[in-house]
C-alpha cells in the first residue's frame, strides 16, 4: 500500500503536465502558475483555480531565455523563462511572481515583454515583514493579486472562499508535517527520491486532493515500526534539491535525508495562516510575517543555521548539507553563517553548488563520497 501511494506521487511529480492539463480539460479548472519562492496560494485556490508550482526543469536546453538573462542568472529562472517563451506553459491562465529577488524581479518584467498570452500577477513581498506598516503593505499587495485572480476567474472572490481555502492549507501544512517526521522515523522504507516525490506532487493537484492522499500515507506509516538506518542520516538546506541525479548519488553513499529546511520543501509547509485578524488578507499577511528560517525572508538575527541545528538534533541526524543554488545571491551569503553555527555545535557539514543545466555532477559526486568518509 506505501509503495502504490509514492508510486502515485512519482507519476505526479515526473509528468506535471499531463497532470495539469488533465485538471483542466478533464474537471474544467483554470490553471495559475505559482513562480518560486512563496505565493498566496490560497487565494489562487478560493477562485476554484489550481495553483501549479513552476520550480524549472532539469531536462531543457536554454535558448530563447538567452535573449533576456545574462548566463549568470540562476539556473531555474532561466529555466522558468525558457518554458514560458517555447510554449511548454501556454495551458496557464496567468502565473504570479513574488518580487523577492533580483532575478525574480527580473524575471517579472522580462515574462511581460516575452510571454504576453500569459498574464503576470506581481506581488512584491515586504522585507520589513515584522512591523505593522509591513503587513499593511502585504495586504494592499494581497487585495491586487485578489483583483487580478477576480478578473481571470470572471467574478469575486468571496471572503468565506478564501477562509476555507486557509483552513484547507493549513490542514494540509499538518499532514505534511506529520510525513516529514514519519519519513524520517522510517527511512529504509522512504528513501531519498520518495521523500522528493513526495513534496514535488503538491506543487501539481488540488490540495484537497493532495492532502487525502498524504493522510493515507501517514495512517499506513504509523503502522509501522520505527526503523533503523544502516547508513548515515543527514538533514539539508537551501531553496532546492530534487535533482534525481544528487539524490541517487546519496543512496550510493548510504546517506539518507530524515529532514531539511529547503524552500521548495518543508519551508512552505512550517508555518500556518494564523485564525486572528480582521480579515483573510491580514492573516495571510502575517503568515510572512511568522515565517523564520526562509531564504528570502529578511532575518537580522540568522536563525537558519540554528534551525538546522536543532533539526539535526531532534531527526539525530550524522550531519548536514546545504545545497547552495549557483548564482543565487541569497543561498552564496547566508551559507558561511550556516556552516559556522552547525561547526560550532559539533555537526559535520558539506556545501554543494546545485544547478538545473548541470549535466554531469561528477564535482558534487566526488564531495559527498569524501564527505560520506567523514561520518
Amino acid at each position: 500500500m506505501i509503495k502504490n501511494l509514492l508510486k502515485q506521487c512519482e507519476e505526479i511529480a515526473l509528468n506535471p503536465k499531463k497532470t495539469v492539463c488533465d485538471y483542466i480539460e478533464k474537471k474544467n479548472m483554470k490553471a495559475i502558475g505559482m513562480i518560486p519562492l512563496f505565493g498566496p496560494e490560497e487565494l489562487v485556490d478560493a477562485a476554484g483555480m489550481l495553483p501549479v508550482g513552476l520550480w524549472g526543469s532539469y531536462d531543457i536546453e536554454i535558448n530563447l531565455a538567452k535573449e533576456y538573462f545574462p548566463p549568470f542568472c540562476a539556473s531555474a529562472v532561466m529555466a522558468i523563462m525558457e518554458l514560458g517563451l517555447n510554449g511548454t506553459y501556454n495551458m496557464l491562465s496567468g502565473v504570479i511572481i513574488p518580487g523577492m529577488t533580483d532575478s525574480l524581479i527580473s524575471l517579472s518584467q522580462n515574462w511581460r515583454a516575452g510571454v504576453k498570452n500569459i498574464p503576470l500577477i506581481f506581488i512584491a513581498y515586504p522585507q520589513n515583514r515584522k512591523l505593522p506598516c509591513g503587513m499593511e503593505y502585504l495586504e494592499e499587495e494581497l487585495k491586487s493579486v485578489k483583483e487580478e485572480l477576480e478578473k481571470i476567474r470572471g467574478s469575486k472572490i468571496e471572503e468565506e472562499e478564501i477562509q476555507r481555502s486557509i483552513q484547507l492549507y493549513n490542514e494540509h501544512r499538518a499532514a505534511m508535517r506529520e510525513f516529514d517526521k514519519l519519513a524520517s522515523t522510517h527511512p529504509n522504507t522512504v528513501n531519498n527520491r520518495e521523500r522528493s516525490v513526495v513534496f514535488k506532487s503538491a506543487f501539481f493537484m488540488p490540495k484537497r486532493e493532495h492532502l487525502s492522499l498524504i493522510k493515507q500515507l501517514n495512517e499506513e506509516l504509523k503502522k509501522l515500526p520505527e526503523e533503523k538506518y544502516p547508513g548515515k542520516r543527514i538533514v539539508v538546506t537551501g531553496i532546492m534539491l530534487d535533482d534525481r541525479r544528487i539524490l541517487d548519488i546519496l543512496e550510493e553513499h548510504g546517506i539518507r535525508i530524515v529532514g531539511d529546511s529547503l524552500v521548495q520543501e518543508s519551508v512552505q509547509y512550517e508555518t500556518d495562516v494564523p485564525q486572528e485578524g480582521k480579515n483573510s488578507l491580514e492573516q495571510m499577511a502575517k503568515q510572512w510575517r511568522d515565517i523564520e528560517g526562509f531564504t528570502a525572508a529578511y532575518d537580522p538575527f540568522k536563525l537558519r543555521g540554528k534551525l538546522s541545528a536543532e533539526l539535526c538534533e531532534e531527526r539525530n541526524a550524522d550531519g548536514a548539507i546545504y545545497a547552495s543554488v549557483k548564482f543565487s545571491d541569497l543561498d552564496e551569503f547566508d551559507m558561511p553563517i550556516w556552516m559556522q553555527d552547525l561547526q560550532a555545535l559539533g555537526h559535520k557539514v558539506l556545501s554543494i553548488e546545485v544547478d538545473q543545466q548541470d549535466r554531469n555532477p561528477e564535482q558534487i559526486k566526488t564531495r559527498i563520497q569524501a564527505f560520506s568518509e567523514i561520518l
